[in-house]
């Protein structure tokens, strides 16, 4: 049965694919983002506002009765945001979402989370049920979203959570566009320590298939998606690079002076790279997909290595293009090197 849906943060990377992924399957989609909408579609509206804005929002749930809404909005901590602005909007604009979908009695809310409630390598495939511990104010923020999200469980609004790690696809860019850059352009690609770390990606179409298999799913849940068949990510990167076919390289840096050195350039505001990356780069962190498999009946397609050529084959064929965006989502353009264009200058 097709369905009236909103989409929050449909403007951005995994939105966007979200939002054409539920058009191809026949629903009506309208989107609210900051950023302006790019797409155009008959069964597509799009509003470009804040979900901060309780009256904007209540006039656009009043008008637009909606069935589902997928919460993808978030401001992310490498953005050019200030503190202020990324806990209200991921905290306080969360809050107004479920408020609505209360009020206006929308009876289905699936909520993107983020593996980013961690910051450390737990020895074992992370389960649903083990406690968060986020470092940093965007794992804060997000973790503080799910907690309130539990209010509004009821029989007359299930709720589900998608706990994800990076999503990756064509056109996902941020920092992954630093990593691009390097392999094409035959240089060094560092790894930190021995880089035989194990770190889990989700294809986004993967992702976008569970977020429609959970418009079906009769309760209120939590669930932890990622790829399978993780390997090291010295053989994702030398996977890429292979499938490139440039002369770049996989090469190492020191564990702990390369892990001071990015605490000293974060405090310097000089890189873009926070506590999450430099206390995950040289980490292992898979989720556990168990549940979501056996709940949902969701399997994964790509592998992490797949899924990084597709991205990088669509950076390399628009590279220029890319770097000249500005008016975006984070994820939808290259983030500023900083410090780490001296990394390349000597690789």
């Amino acid at each position: 049965m097709t369905k009236n849906i909103l989409v929050t943060g449909g403007s951005g990377f995994f939105g966007g694919i979200l939002i054409r992924r539920l058009l191809s399957e026949g629903h009506t989609v309208h989107n609210i983002d900051l950023v302006l909408d790019p797409d155009r579609h008959a069964n597509l509206g799009s509003t470009q506002g804040d979900i901060r804005d309780t009256a904007l929002l209540a006039k656009l749930y009043e008008a637009g009765r909606f069935d589902a809404v997928f919460h993808c909005a978030a401001q992310l901590a490498h953005d050019t945001i200030d503190s202020t602005m990324l806990w209200t909007s991921n905290v306080d604009g969360t809050r107004n979402v479920a408020e609505a979908c209360r009020d206006y009695r929308v009876t289905k809310l699936v909520n993107i989370s983020t593996n980013c409630l961690w910051a450390s390598n737990l020895g074992h495939e992370v389960v649903e049920g083990e406690p968060p511990n986020p470092v940093e104010l965007y794992g804060k923020s997000k973790l503080a979203a799910e907690e309130l999200l539990k209010e509004y469980e009821s029989d007359a609004l299930q709720i589900v959570t998608i706990r994800c790690p990076t999503i990756i696809d064509s056109g996902r860019l941020g920092l992954l566009a630093i990593l691009f850059e390097f392999i094409q352009d035959d240089r060094k690609v560092w790894v930190v320590g021995d880089g035989g770390n194990r770190y889990q990606f989700i294809y986004a179409q993967d992702l976008a298939t569970a977020c429609l298999q959970a418009l079906d799913y009769a309760a209120s849940d939590l669930f932890h998606i990622g790829s399978e068949n993780v390997v090291s990510l010295g053989q994702v990167y030398q996977s890429v690079i292979d499938a490139a076919g440039t002369r770049a390289r996989v090469a190492r840096l020191p564990k702990a002076p390369t892990i001071a050195a990015m605490k000293l350039a974060h405090m310097l505001r000089i890189s873009p790279l926070g506590p999450y990356h430099y206390r995950m780069i040289a980490e292992d962190f898979i989720f556990s997909t168990e549940r979501i498999r056996e709940k949902l009946g969701w399997k994964p397609t790509l592998t992490n290595e797949q899924m990084m050529i597709e991205a990088y084959n669509y950076y390399a064929a628009q590279r220029a293009e890319i770097h000249a965006r500005k008016d975006v989502s984070a994820h939808s353009k290259a983030a500023p090197m900083g410090i780490i264009r001296l990394l390349k200058w000597i690789s």
